[in-house]
């Protein structure tokens, strides 16, 4: 198992391309410099003893100084031991809805980034349950398997956005089947399923698999993202400008509005909570109230321990080859003692 005691300089490493890219430019740039002055041959001869590949192999290694430093000052660590930690909580799974609705801004800066803030929130507030996230719109996909690795769900929580799904439209019976098989089945856990969505769809489906659920123990509650009032959805370029607003066939502008009875509904025949967001409060403070309120069980993990650093061994990489590369000149070999 590989972590990094300082990840954030792991971005130093967006570097390279750009030094590559300015390594390529410079040589073009002094190639079609010497082309002023005479022909690539004459050139050669006036300059003999200048290697091209030597200064090529100098170039990759100040590629590989460079990379081998920021993995260092990074300071990986390598775990080098597996144990079984005891943890006590839930497991739960979240669905978001990822249908171009979310992309209203009745609730800013919109429903959709509003949910995501939420989550983060919530991971935030997690000590021992387990988490899972499922995205949806018109079919359903797991994001993240259910873990403990509150970072890795941080992570797959911000690559999240509306483009990642091809089908249109708002399919939470869906979400909650994927949500309800992604559940280990063989543990004790009380299990809970948090829906996030406008609910702007007329799937009586979903309250029947809600109720399904239920019965088999696992509690499901519903966040409503949206106000009374509606919003138009936007439409933005590849710059990220907005260029309008979604239309139906018609030509008349869609405002999307919350669906809130569905949710209401789902919420009660799943056993669980209906919250509705809004610009002051996005509404999981009170479900997360809620999910404390479940019966924690004992959880066994099983996770790598016993770190060390690893940062050594890419500094003194880093090292020999700045060595390599001083007693490397641009010379070629003279190899007049072979004659």
């Amino acid at each position: 198992m590989l972590q990094y005691g300082q990840g954030e300089y792991l971005y130093l490493l967006l570097l390279v391309p750009v030094l590559i890219s300015l390594m390529y430019t410079f040589s073009i740039w002094k190639k079609k410099a010497i082309q002023k002055f005479g022909d690539n041959k004459l050139i050669e001869k006036l300059s003999p003893s200048i290697s091209k590949t030597k200064i090529k192999i100098k170039n990759v290694l100040f590629i590989f100084i460079i990379t081998s430093l920021v993995i260092g000052i990074s300071n990986p660590k390598i775990g080098t031991k597996m144990e079984e930690v005891k943890r006590e909580g839930v497991d739960l799974m979240i669905a978001i809805d990822l249908s171009n609705s979310m992309l209203a801004e009745d609730i800013k800066p919109n429903r959709l980034k509003r949910a995501k803030q939420a989550i983060s929130k919530l991971v935030d507030n997690l000590n021992g349950d387990r988490i899972g996230l499922i995205v949806f719109a018109g079919d359903a996909y797991v994001q993240l398997p259910i873990t403990t690795d509150y970072s890795a769900a941080k992570l797959f929580l911000s690559t999240i956005n509306s483009d990642i799904i091809p089908t249109q439209g708002t399919n939470i019976g869906k979400a909650i089947n994927l949500a309800f098989s992604s559940f280990d089945k063989k543990n004790e856990q009380n299990k809970a399923i948090i829906i996030i969505t406008d609910g702007e769809s007329h799937d009586q489906e979903a309250i029947e698999i809600a109720a399904s659920a239920k019965e088999k123990n696992v509690i499901i509650h519903t966040l409503g993202m949206g106000l009374d009032k509606g919003s138009p959805i936007p439409i933005y370029n590849k710059y990220g400008n907005n260029i309008g607003f979604r239309k139906d066939n018609e030509g008349n502008t869609i405002v999307s509005k919350l669906n809130e009875d569905l949710l209401k509904e789902i919420a009660s025949v799943g056993g669980g909570s209906y919250i509705r967001a809004n610009n002051s409060k996005a509404g999981l403070d009170a479900l997360f109230s809620e999910i404390n309120k479940m019966e924690k069980k004992e959880i066994g993990t099983m996770i790598f321990t016993n770190f060390k650093d690893r940062f050594q061994i890419f500094i003194a990489i880093a090292f020999i080859l700045l060595i390599l590369d001083l007693f490397l000149n641009n010379k070629k070999f003279n190899l007049d003692f072979l004659k």
